[in-house]
């Protein structure tokens, strides 16, 4: 490959296309390319590599606590979850639409792998996501800040496409928790689409807050536009555990 062609490439900082070149240069030679194919081959390069790296960061950005697909889901050990279902809020229709989605049921089934599955896969349609445990949340929507800090703190969750809020009823929530929520669930509502887990009824969410009529705001504004998927079976942990502790009594 030409020195001067590759320095050129790094100039116009066209990494993906010159960590191609030196193939695509040989595929040219033969099978005799003609000019405008070779370029538009290793301008695509530039392109798949560019879309690669902005998924790779937006990744980073949302904060996912594992990376999860549908396709590593195990779907046969519950069957009572509706895979197609679930693929069509993968498809991110729901985003277009600023509506929210709601996964209720007991620990173990899935919840938490399904939503950072879909928070992948509308990373990968060119939305935003950012995940939080709804402890993590509310820590830092209460944490002592200036009033700008605290607006910046707002603006990071109101701007995401997708916000993503796992393990409702895990833990006890700090005094106030309502209150923090409401006010992020008010502003995000209609304008940008949010994905909740709980482990719990949405009936018990006064007693989990400790404050009813914020629970009932938040659900009022929540639910309004929002698609329901109710789990139910066996935990999947628990199931995995019995298996492993059983091969090794084996």
């Amino acid at each position: 490959m030409n020195n001067t062609l590759a320095q050129s490439a790094r100039k116009l900082r066209l990494s993906g296309l010159l960590s191609t070149l030196e193939l695509r240069l040989q595929e040219a030679t033969s099978h005799q390319l003609p000019h405008a194919q070779f370029l538009e081959l290793v301008l695509q390069d530039e392109l798949n590599a560019r879309a690669q790296r902005l998924i790779d960061r937006r990744k980073k950005t949302a904060s996912f606590r594992e990376i999860k697909t549908l396709e590593d889901f195990d779907w046969s050990f519950n069957p009572s979850i509706k895979r197609s279902q679930v693929y069509d809020l993968a498809a991110c229709n729901f985003i277009r639409q600023k509506r929210d989605i709601l996964l209720v049921g007991p620990p173990g089934l899935g919840k938490s792998h399904i939503a950072q599955a879909i928070g992948y896969h509308a990373i990968k349609a060119g939305f935003h996501a950012l995940y939080r445990s709804i402890f993590d949340l509310v820590r830092e929507l209460q944490a002592e800040r200036s009033p700008a800090e605290l607006d910046r703190t707002f603006d990071k969750y109101l701007k995401a496409d997708l916000l993503i809020i796992d393990d409702m009823g895990l833990k006890t929530l700090p005094s106030k928790a309502g209150e923090a929520l409401l006010e992020l669930i008010m502003r995000r509502y209609e304008n940008r689409s949010t994905l909740m887990t709980s482990n719990r009824p949405i009936e018990e969410w006064g007693k989990l807050l400790n404050d009813v009529p914020a629970a009932t705001a938040i659900l009022d504004r929540f639910l309004h536009r929002a698609e329901i998927i109710q789990m139910t079976g066996r935990s999947y942990r628990l199931h995995d555990r019995m298996r492993t502790e059983e091969k090794s009594a084996a």
